[in-house]
């Protein structure tokens, strides 16, 4: 799945919009104004999703070829995604508990701006 596809199928789930996260591009649960999918750090072989800390655990302990982390997202609700995955079912599925996790998140504080 690349980039492209992620966001794509993302924009197919009910309550979501095209937006940025940090200046980069990231598709939002509008009920929530929180991004729940984003290019990351590592655009060039993987997506992010925010996601909770238990389901990312579960992930990389089942898929570590997919599903990964870098020392930068350990300890936070975030988990990269290869863009080679060999189960695009199961990151589709991903993605979509990613946009339930994040819309039943209070709605986000705008940010101060500098």
């Amino acid at each position: 799945m690349t980039w492209d596809d992620a966001v794509a199928f993302a924009l197919t789930l009910p309550g979501t919009e095209l937006g940025a996260s940090y200046g980069r591009p990231a598709v939002k649960a509008t009920a929530s104004g929180r991004s729940f999918l984003s290019t990351g750090h590592e655009p060039d072989t993987s997506f992010v999703l925010a996601i909770d800390r238990g389901t990312i655990e579960l992930l990389k302990e089942t898929d570590p070829d997919t599903f990964w982390q870098t020392s930068h997202y350990e300890g936070w609700d975030a988990v990269l995604v290869r863009y080679n995955s060999a189960d695009d079912e199961r990151v589709r599925e991903t993605i979509e508990r990613a946009r339930d996790w994040v819309a039943a998140k209070p709605k986000a504080r705008p940010r101060k701006k500098k």
